[in-house]
């Protein structure tokens, strides 16, 4: 039996913050992607759902099981093909179909793959719905079509046409003179943002757009921006991780540029512009001190949600405001955008760099300085409950006390990996290593004894 259906059979989520991931064939075989999409399609009212998918070898298979599950419980499907998350968003909202699906694990290796869901309007499905969905998993009562009320599926042939088309339609400028190197991971961007860029006249260099289907994410993209680092040659640098929802850049000396740096740049141009909606900007728990003061400095409103952009888009949502995202290269561009979309953070950067007539790093050190982080990440064999973990959370007091206001600590469990997640700002990185190594030494024996205790 897989992880995830014994999961769902002990009542469990199997719905992390971005979908349901697993190993391909193994835990998430063909037919739990049936019967996921039989459970989806039979909580909707009606189609189309939209599907589309990333370059890994298990997609072609895990997207058409899903759409017959879909099929087989009454509702049409429309696949797109290979195209980025951004892309599928794009086309859900604006094509009148009910549900998107996105099939990928993003930046996972080639052999994981995933499905995660978004609403009709193009932004990733709500918790409940998502509960929903679980709890019609375990259900035997899924209707079930018969003869001319079953499903069907369309292809769009179109899709990438029509993504970039909006993409050209969201710049500003011409970019010509401006020189770029761009990393598609081998995975969903690798005919998009080569079409997107020329189409915009960059004087572009692409590396990672020959995907095999096992090579996704493989020492690449944007877990792995040393590689572009290396291949720049002083250019800006853009690389884009599997299904290329988020974004991390290269500035022209080859320095990394997260979701902090490029929301830092963007938000006080725009404020600069009288153009930041409500003022304000939405990012999550992640995200640097020194963005934190960049903020402050700038007088723009910081709201802070948990790690997710699905919660970035429901605050940006609440509060009506226009630009959010997490530091890990996730962007949300309310008027253009329903999700993180790699691309079009892309084009609103060279936005800002042709605009201002700045190079990035100059524009980067008006805008930020950053406070040495390091993440530690230690592995749990099953879900703890960290509120029980009383030790630990006394080391954090006793760090947090030390450190005062010129340094940061997180401690949680990932949504997406078996692990829990330590993050350490401090004012020098010697200072930040020493107290998350300090703390994680604390969480696992802290760990042990729950474990050993039960």
């Amino acid at each position: 039996m897989s992880d995830l259906r014994r999961l769902l059979d002990e009542g469990k989520p199997i719905f992390g913050t971005d979908g349901v991931r697993g190993a391909a064939g193994s835990d998430l075989t063909p037919e739990l992607a049936l019967a996921i999409g039989r459970a989806a399609g039979s909580y909707l009212r009606g189609g189309p759902v939209l599907i589309g998918r990333d370059t890994r070898r298990s997609g072609a298979m895990l997207s058409s099981a899903l759409q017959a599950g879909f099929n087989a419980v009454g509702i049409d499907t429309v696949d797109v093909g290979v195209l980025p998350s951004g892309g599928i968003s794009h086309l859900t909202a604006t094509s009148g179909a009910t549900m998107g699906a996105v099939v990928s694990a993003s930046h996972n290796p080639a052999d994981d793959n995933g499905i995660k869901f978004l609403a009709g309007r193009g932004t990733k499905l709500a918790d409940e719905v998502e509960r929903e969905i679980e709890d019609r998993l375990r259900s035997t009562g899924s209707k079930t079509a018969i003869g001319p009320s079953i499903g069907t599926r369309f292809l769009k042939s179109d899709a990438l046409e029509v993504y970039v088309d909006h993409l050209v339609e969201a710049s500003k400028y011409n970019l010509s003179g401006i020189e770029i190197a761009g990393d598609c991971a081998h995975g969903a961007a690798y005919q998009a943002a080569p079409m997107l860029f020329e189409r915009l006249q960059a004087d572009a260099k692409w590396f990672g757009v020959e995907p095999d289907g096992t090579n996704i994410n493989a020492g690449c993209g944007a877990t792995h921006p040393e590689y572009l680092a290396g291949l720049a040659e002083g250019k800006v640098g853009f690389a884009f991780d599997g299904d290329a929802d988020r974004l991390i850049a290269l500035d022209e000396d080859g320095r990394v540029a997260n979701g902090d740096v490029i929301m830092a740049i963007i938000a006080r141009h725009l404020k600069a512009q009288g153009k930041l909606r409500k003022n304000l900007v939405v990012a999550t728990v992640m995200s640097n001190l020194g963005f934190r003061k960049s903020m402050a400095e700038a007088e723009i409103e910081l709201v802070e949600t948990r790690v997710g952009d699905r919660y970035v888009m429901e605050k940006l949502l609440a509060r009506k405001a226009l630009l959010g995202g997490e530091q890990s290269g996730h962007i949300i561009f309310l008027d253009q955008g329903q999700t993180g979309d790699g691309l079009l953070t892309a084009v609103k950067i060279l936005d800002v760099m042709a605009g201002t007539g700045k190079e990035m790093r100059e524009l980067r050190a008006e805008a930020i300085t950053e406070y040495p982080q390091v993440l530690q990440n230690v592995e749990v064999g099953r879900q703890i409950d960290l509120t029980e973990a009383g030790e630990l959370w006394e080391a954090v007091s006793e760090v947090e006390e030390e450190l005062g206001e010129e340094g940061r600590v997180l401690v949680r469990p990932s949504g997406t990996e078996p692990v829990v997640r330590i993050m350490v700002e401090a004012p020098t990185e010697d200072d930040a290593r020493r107290y998350a190594d300090h703390l994680a030494t604390v969480t696992r024996a802290s760990l042990e004894r729950m474990i050993d205790r039960k």
